[in-house]
């Protein structure tokens, strides 16, 4: 568990830093999308990954590692914007506030991870892509349903699961390349 943390710090200390960078370039204006909006962005990253497994390739210069910060950097600022939309108290300081959301998604890594005794190393990084996938179907079926749901968890959820995946597969696709 301890290289398990190692690793995700690693990976999230990464994306965090991608995530300030492109914040100081183009300010906050991702708030203006509305949840479904980021949804689909991460849905159109998960497929072009799939896509790049599937075929072999890209005509890109992007591979899968930078579709996987994306999504977990969206990811986040979704997380951040259910709490504003639950009128809970935003920082102006953004990167504390990635901080916030990322504590809460590895707090739930943890508990999962020591549950299924890291399960997720066994798996494939096409596997987890599809389980990403299939999360933000279910994300877009709950928000077609304007967020009600009769026994599911809701999309903070997902958006949280979606993380910890995307984190799993960057974790995955570091130790291949090795």
């Amino acid at each position: 568990m301890q290289k398990t943390e190692g690793q995700y710090t690693e990976v999230i200390e990464k994306c965090k830093d991608i995530f300030s960078k492109k914040n100081a370039d183009y300010g906050t204006s991702w708030r203006i999308l509305r949840l479904p909006s980021i949804t689909d962005q991460i849905f159109i990253k998960a497929q072009r990954i799939r896509t790049l497994q599937e075929n072999g390739f890209a005509k890109v210069d992007e591979g899968q590692s930078s579709e996987f910060i994306g999504i977990i950097n969206y990811c986040v600022m979704a997380l951040i914007l259910i709490e504003e939309k639950e009128g809970n108290i935003i920082s102006e300081d953004l990167t504390l506030e990635y901080s916030a959301r990322i504590k809460e998604v590895m707090e739930l890594l943890f508990n999962k991870n020591h549950d299924y005794g890291e399960a997720w190393r066994e798996m494939r990084v096409s596997s987890m892509t599809d389980i990403i996938l299939m999360k933000l179907l279910r994300i877009k079926q709950i928000e077609d349903n304007q967020g009600k749901t009769i026994i599911s968890e809701g999309v903070k959820a997902g958006y949280q699961d979606i993380i910890n995946y995307a984190v799993f597969c960057m974790i995955k696709l570091q130790e291949e390349a090795q």
